[in-house]
């Protein structure tokens, strides 16, 4: 007999909070907060910005749990809300900002204890691979960044950005090309 206990689904978390769990809300948090930084921060490049649009995003979460309904994965949704932030700051900004100054510099002092030979070359390829990553455009950088770093469907991606799943499928195909291209030159 099988006496595991299996942790509820993100959803029935979401509508445990919704009817006033709020240790649903710490459960999910601590399940979704790591990717969701990870993803604004890789969309954003500054880490102030990122932490103040990570707040605003729970926030908008916690002002929707009581019409929220479990049609989506609650990530999915989720993630859909950190998009359509990312697209109202982008609108305000009226342009992508580019890589802080001291990008270099940040990116240097990223040693994981490794010979400096490999910290060296690795620093490189992922230099490179952020530089290729910079030069797609926006839609393309973001479905890259959910199906690579975040590990999303095409279909979840597709929720979130609000296109089609061939449409998703066609930008994450253009982007993973111009990539290989970029990256073998």
């Amino acid at each position: 007999m099988d006496t595991a206990v299996q942790s509820p689904t993100d959803e029935a978390l979401m509508l445990a909070y919704a009817g006033g769990d709020s240790d649903a809300f710490t459960e999910l948090y601590g399940r979704h907060r790591a990717r969701l930084f990870h993803y604004l921060l890789g969309q954003l490049r500054d880490r102030s910005l990122a932490e103040e649009l990570f707040q605003d995003v729970w926030q908008k979460m916690i002002n929707a749990r009581q019409g929220w309904k479990p049609e989506a994965a609650f990530a999915t949704w989720l993630f859909r809300i950190a998009h359509n932030r990312l697209n109202d700051h982008w609108r305000a900004a009226r342009h992508r900002p580019s890589a802080p100054d001291d990008a270099d510099e940040r990116t240097a002092r990223l040693a994981d204890g490794c010979t400096p030979e490999l910290l060296a070359d690795e620093q490189a390829q992922r230099l490179q691979l952020r530089q290729a990553l910079a030069e797609l455009p926006a839609e393309q950088q973001e479905v890259v960044i959910l199906r690579l770093e975040q590990e999303l469907s095409l279909e979840e991606i597709g929720q979130i950005t609000g296109v089609g799943r061939e449409t998703v499928k066609s930008r994450l195909r253009y982007a993973m090309d111009k990539l290989r291209a970029r990256l073998s030159e």
